[in-house]
């Protein structure tokens, strides 16, 4: 899996725990090793998992590892950006963005933190 540096890996296993059990608004990436827009991604999930810690809490989950978190929310694009807060999917987006884009498109998300 293309790993972003400072993002965290969730699985089958640990997604209910990590994602839907998290304190703060969880952004999770749904990515694969063969997904090129996934690469270009990958610095922009690093930068923002840096400089807004304690706002947001960003993951990565492999959908070729992963198969069932990927068919519970019916995932069938790559990445798919998907935000989770209290448990529930809040936002969806699909395809690699720049981060100013990405900022903007999760101003909601932060506003209600």
């Amino acid at each position: 899996m293309i790993h972003a540096e400072g993002v965290a890996e969730v699985t089958d296993t640990t997604f209910d725990e990590e994602v839907l059990g998290a304190d703060l608004p969880v952004l999770v990436e749904f990515t694969a090793d063969w997904c090129g827009p996934c690469r270009q991604l990958a610095p922009v999930l690093s930068a923002i998992a840096a400089e807004e810690t304690g706002r947001i809490k960003i993951v990565q989950l492999d959908v070729d590892a992963n198969p069932g978190i990927t068919s519970r929310y019916a995932v069938l694009s790559m990445p798919t950006l998907m935000v989770f807060r209290g448990g529930e999917p809040v936002k969806s987006m699909v395809g690699a963005r720049p981060k100013r884009r990405l900022l903007q498109e999760l101003e909601d998300v932060f506003a209600a933190v």
